[in-house]
């Protein structure tokens, strides 16, 4: 890894299988052990396959999501999302076939059978996912036949997700089952005649907060319209559309670059990456997009927008900064978009950003994050409370951008904290995002509540 050497003396109370996991910014190279699965008893920030899968499906608005597993599973509803609809609520229904112990000894294929007769009799869904979990992966029930039979008797959509916990102890193991979901539910059956369009597809939006809703409002502006988000506020007539478009933005690159590039393979159409998180990185992210278009009418447009919405971040951002400069950020989500998107941001109003990692980023992505921070700088991939704690307390942070496992660790320690997690409910995407995030940033690090728990424990300014 570019500019990274591994840790020593700063790791001695850690897991010694983790070491490698752990890197820091410097002269010395060294590649940071990524992508395999959790260590065992290292109780992982990340999710469980089950999850990974859930959070990517769960925004198809009209869609029947069902749990095959013990009700606890089921504790992941529409609320692990901030997904925000246009029109269906189906989504924000919960449903499990609660297995039992009988079911587990006995198998629970006919149980789900029967669960699938009562959606489809009560909501009449245009699709139904059935998500696998862990018992269900042990005991064997064949989901992909029950799921197949109740296509054939019903005439509709039931697709398997194949996202028992067991198969793997990493959450991306999870995007990839849900990657292959919605490959079977937008590939054309037999007869199908997709039209292509001019219009694009979003993928790896989740409209959390309404943000699918911004950008789309900017492509307008352009004149681009988007085919459909995958998946915020989608439903299952324009995902099955969705091979008509010309072009895929991919966001967060861990849970769609699959697809991405299925899409890209079967149906010829190409995809750019794209980050419209932080006013810089929306302003990039639109260029690229009329770039494609080779239009000069779309090309004006976009620089008009820009024009008109990046001044004024720019002098919240310089307002801001005067009182942010200096301070200690640490950085702590999902994907390396997210990252990226975040170091930049911080840095723009003149934070050190001492502490920076991922669940779920990939070697490449890790190389790119050291290229961008300074040295001395801690690189963690699949962090644990015990690693965040000790670095959060070493390196003297005065905030945290996170997501839901880290905001309670990061207060507890007298740490202000940012949400970028996705079960957020206010939109942090394009240049009202932009601002929305620094008024937070300063709002957090800034708030005496820190000063007052500091002399609580009896420490100093």
């Amino acid at each position: 890894m570019d500019n990274t050497c591994s840790l020593t003396a700063e790791t001695d109370n850690l897991i010694t299988e983790r070491r490698n996991s752990i890197v820091t910014t410097g002269k010395n190279k060294s590649s940071i052990c990524c992508t395999s699965d959790s260590l065992a008893g290292a109780v992982s920030q990340r999710a469980c396959v089950f999850c990974g899968a859930r959070v990517v499906l769960n925004p198809v608005t009209d869609a029947i999501h069902l749990v095959h597993g013990p009700i606890g599973c089921a504790s992941y509803t529409y609320d692990i999302r901030g997904s925000l609809s246009s029109g269906s609520e189906n989504y924000r229904k919960s449903f499990s076939t609660d297995m039992k112990e009988k079911d587990v000894i006995f198998g629970g294929e006919k149980k789900l059978a029967a669960c699938i007769d009562e959606l489809v009799e009560k909501y009449n869904p245009p699709a139904i996912f059935v998500y696998s979990t862990c018992v269900v992966g042990m005991i064997g029930d064949d989901i992909i036949a029950v799921c197949k039979n109740a296509s054939q008797t019903y005439g509709i959509d039931v697709i398997p997700v194949e996202s028992s916990g067991f198969v793997s102890g990493n959450k991306v193991v999870g995007y990839r089952a849900a990657g292959e979901a919605l490959y079977k539910l937008i590939t054309p059956k037999e007869g199908d005649v997709i039209e292509k369009t001019r219009k694009l597809n979003f993928l790896g939006e989740y409209n959390l907060g309404g943000e699918k809703w911004v950008v789309e409002r900017y492509l307008r502006e352009m004149g681009i319209e988007i085919n459909v988000a995958m998946t915020g506020d989608s439903t299952v007539e324009a995902l099955k559309k969705s091979p008509g478009s010309c072009l895929n933005l991919v966001q967060c690159t861990g849970s769609m670059h699959w697809l991405a590039n299925k899409m890209q393979e079967d149906f010829g159409i190409p995809y750019i990456d794209v980050n419209f998180f932080g006013a810089d990185n929306t302003a990039e992210s639109l260029r690229k997009i009329a770039e494609f278009y080779d239009d000069p009418e779309i090309t004006a447009r976009c620089e008009a927008l820009i024009e008109r919405e990046i001044g004024a971040v720019r002098e919240v951002n310089e307002k801001y900064r005067k009182k942010l400069e200096g301070k200690r950020a640490a950085i702590y989500v999902g994907g390396a978009f997210k990252a990226f998107a975040i170091i930049r941001q911080l840095q723009d109003l003149g934070m050190e950003i001492v502490l920076t990692g991922t669940q779920t980023g990939k070697q490449e992505e890790y190389e790119r994050m050291g290229r961008l921070l300074s040295e001395g700088t801690v690189i963690i991939d699949d962090a644990n409370p015990a690693e965040i704690e000790k670095f959060l307390v070493e390196k003297k942070v005065d905030v945290m951008a996170g997501g839901v496992k880290e905001r309670f660790l990061a207060y507890k320690l007298g740490v202000g904290f940012i949400d970028h997690n996705h079960d957020r409910k206010d939109g942090l995407i394009g240049f009202e995002g932009a601002i929305k995030f620094i008024r937070e940033v300063y709002a957090t690090t800034c708030s005496p509540v820190w000063k007052y728990m500091r002399e609580e424990k009896g420490g100093s300014e």
